[in-house]
């Protein structure tokens, strides 16, 4: 069996960097201070692979340091969440990690929480106002920049490349990621970009459906960038549904299992940047144990987000992770 066996090197490495940076406002710790934790997880969606994935990293790293998790899906619903946060409140939750989502930010959320005096954890999503006490995530432009400059490498003849983003239209995730891809096919010569008018709402049907539309308007199709790998996988069922296999390759983002299987077993799907939620979930538990600790860790740890191809795909592919 393949295992991730880089998965534990990269999280001893992300954590010995996090560990020697110290900030003073890193948040307070509401731990009870004998070492057992009740922490609250408050999940924009659980609606998506990644969002899943990171939910079952956090509940399997907690497992492992003896922490009570009590998870909550807010099903897509802002309000929803803010009210999933005041039931953990209700219940004297020590701390609470916030996967966000598509959020941009999430007042009443992080209120609520530094009114209580609870330390806030973001894993993925950073929020662009409010007060938190650390996050955990990506660098989404350089994971585009890499992924642009992968297939600046493939086309050096040039090519037209086809750009699926998830959306919303301010989703700032997805527009760093394609920022960064757009910055570096757009510097090279010969490479002509065309956006798909509409979202693939980050999910495989998605995808599929604003392939079949690019398809349909454009028969010179290169290359495919999509803001994540779910998307991008179902863009390969509409290429291979097309005849087109052979003629486009694809290029995605997150390191979702299926899409590190294709790159693996040399397929048309070339090119990922791992963005692993299990790297990021079981980071965000442990950052939240040090903060409870009365440790005071860096306040934002950029996770790396390693190209995967398939000269390295061996390295990050388990199939019996969470994502």
């Amino acid at each position: 069996m393949i295992t991730k066996r880089a998965t534990g090197v990269l999280v001893a490495g992300v954590l010995t960097a996090a560990l020697t940076g110290c900030s003073s406002d890193s948040g307070s710790g509401g731990g009870k201070g004998d070492g057992s934790y009740t922490v609250g997880v408050a999940n924009f969606t659980l609606g998506g692979p990644y969002f899943n994935g990171m939910d079952k990293a956090i509940k399997a790293q907690a497992k492992k340091k003896d922490v009570e998790i009590l998870s909550t899906d807010a099903g897509g619903d802002a309000a929803k969440l803010a009210s999933n946060v005041e039931d953990l409140l209700s219940k004297d939750v020590d701390a609470v990690i916030i996967s966000g989502g598509p959020l941009e930010s999430a007042p009443a959320v992080l209120n609520s929480l530094k009114a209580a005096g609870k330390p806030a954890v973001l894993v993925d999503r950073k929020f662009r106002t409010g007060e938190y006490a650390s996050w955990v995530g990506p660098d989404n432009e350089a994971i585009g920049k890499q992924n642009g400059e992968f297939l600046v490498e493939r086309l050096p003849d040039g090519g037209k490349v086809a750009l699926i983003k998830g959306g919303p239209a301010d989703n700032s995730i997805g527009k760093a990621r394609t920022d960064g891809v757009k910055g570096a096919l757009e510097s090279a010569s010969g490479i002509e970009l065309v956006e798909a008018p509409d979202f693939g709402n980050w999910s495989s049907d998605g995808g599929l459906t604003v392939m079949e539309s690019l398809l349909a308007a454009h028969d010179d199709i290169d290359a495919v960038f999509c803001e994540n790998d779910a998307m991008c996988l179902g863009a390969q069922r509409a290429v291979k549904d097309a005849g087109r296999t052979d003629k486009i390759v694809l290029a995605g983002v997150d390191g979702q299992a299926e899409a590190l299987k294709a790159i693996l077993d040399g397929t048309n799907y070339l090119v990922t940047g791992l963005n692993d939620a299990d790297v990021i979930g079981s980071l965000g538990l442990d950052r939240t144990v040090e903060i409870l600790d009365g440790e005071k860790p860096e306040k934002d740890t950029v996770v790396p987000s390693p190209r995967v191809t398939k000269e390295n795909a061996e390295k990050y592919y388990d199939p019996e992770g969470n994502f």
